[in-house]
């Protein structure tokens, strides 16, 4: 089939992403990606010709995602969340709309200036920045840790992307604010916290793409919350709140392990838009 305008190309994309067990809406994202259009662009332009060397590379990358089933967001590099586009790689999470809801149960509860919040294993950066952006105009505070350093120059860029003030440390959970006698209001948390007896159940897209480091945790994915919480105690000032993101099955694990350090503390579950148990907030 000679494919000589913009339509014919995600006819054929559609078709082959399908017949390879593939999402046949990928094609239409990786056309607007190439292209570099909008919706509205692609609705008007439908009829129009494609370039060949716009069309070879399109082919190339649905070709690629259909024979690797490499997440769509390593081929154009880029994720929307919380209303914002943000650069993403082999060395960080790609954000999910579970993560959105996190965000917004923290900003509902900062009411007030002063604040110093952390993100605490931060990838991306897409919980930092997303926090930031909702509070420049307020005398917030906003911090972020991360072990890898890689992911710590993805979270960089799309700090300066956004111009969002954070302050990047580089260590495990909240030790280099630990060794730093810094102290938060709040700290927010998306840990791993898949137990790697779990890892045949993932998808490919994920289990062989997201870094490991982002996915996994021992003690049946518990010790990510486990030492974020014994750490927690050295950080978190007076009436300070922890946020975390969880497993659908371990808001009472987790909820049990705030109660043991923390024991005069209010522990909230919150579930997403899904009905599922997603969110944890404990109040000290």
């Amino acid at each position: 089939m000679q494919i000589t305008t913009v339509y014919e190309a995600l006819e054929w994309a559609s078709s082959f992403l399908q017949k390879h067990n593939c999402e046949p809406k990928v094609a239409e994202i990786l056309l607007l990606h190439e292209l570099d259009w909008t919706k509205t662009d692609l609705l008007i332009q439908l009829r129009d010709p494609i370039a060949s060397e716009k069309l070879e590379h399109f082919q190339q990358k649905v070709e690629q995602h259909a024979k690797t089933k490499i997440p769509v967001q390593h081929l154009t590099g880029v994720e929307a969340f919380y209303g914002h586009s943000f650069h993403v790689n082999q060395h960080v999470l790609i954000p999910r709309p579970e993560t959105e809801e996190l965000v917004q149960r923290v900003t509902e509860v900062v009411d007030k200036a002063n604040v110093t919040c952390v993100d605490v294993g931060t990838g991306s950066g897409v919980i930092a920045v997303s926090l930031a952006k909702e509070w420049e105009h307020r005398q917030v505070e906003m911090l972020a840790t991360d072990l890898s350093e890689d992911a710590l120059k993805v979270a960089g860029k799309n700090a300066a992307k956004h111009e969002a003030k954070i302050d990047f440390y580089q260590g495990n959970f909240l030790e280099p604010l630990i060794e730093q006698g810094k102290r938060v209001d709040i700290i927010v948390s998306n840990p791993p916290y898949i137990a790697y007896e779990e890892a045949d159940s993932l998808s490919e897209t994920v289990k062989n793409f997201d870094p490991d480091m982002a996915l996994f945790a021992d003690e049946h994915g518990l010790a990510a919350y486990q030492q974020i919480i014994h750490q927690a105690s050295q950080v978190l000032k007076r009436h300070g709140m922890i946020f975390f993101e969880i497993g659908h099955m371990q808001a009472e694990a987790v909820t049990k392990l705030i109660k043991q350090q923390f024991p005069e503390s209010k522990v909230t579950v919150f579930q997403d838009i899904n009905g599922k148990d997603r969110i944890v907030r404990g109040i000290m």
